[in-house]
């Protein structure tokens, strides 16, 4: 009969970006030393029991494997309408205040000068 030799198993853990011990940080540090975003492909989504979810990286240790959660922000259907459509009502007059160019008396885009001269 072949005995198992059996490694010590690592421990695993979920914990939070905010909550990592020195140790892990400087872990995620050298496996995304540009921070994860350049890394996308490794993040992914993990369904809690209750029909949560969150998203996480994983990141080893020599003596445990983490879970490390990240904050995503999930565009919804309005958020996405409003920051790339702007004003979806119709109403282009509203909201620009502040948001237009200087006013130097050229009309750079060519056409009609929608100004009452």
């Amino acid at each position: 009969m072949c005995a198992k030799t059996s490694k010590p198993q690592k421990k695993r853990a979920v914990v939070s970006y905010a909550n990592m011990s020195p140790e892990l940080a400087a872990a995620f540090k050298e496996k995304y030393p540009k921070g994860y975003a350049d890394y996308m492909g490794d993040l992914f989504k993990v369904d809690k029991h209750d029909g949560s979810f969150f998203y996480a990286v994983s990141v080893e240790i020599p003596d445990a494997i983490y879970l490390v959660k990240i904050e995503v922000k999930i565009d919804d259907y309005e958020d996405v309408e409003n920051g790339l459509f702007g004003d979806v009502d119709g109403d282009d007059d509203a909201g620009t205040e502040g948001n237009t160019f200087p006013d130097d008396g050229s009309n750079s885009f060519g056409g009609d000068d929608d100004s009452d001269e």
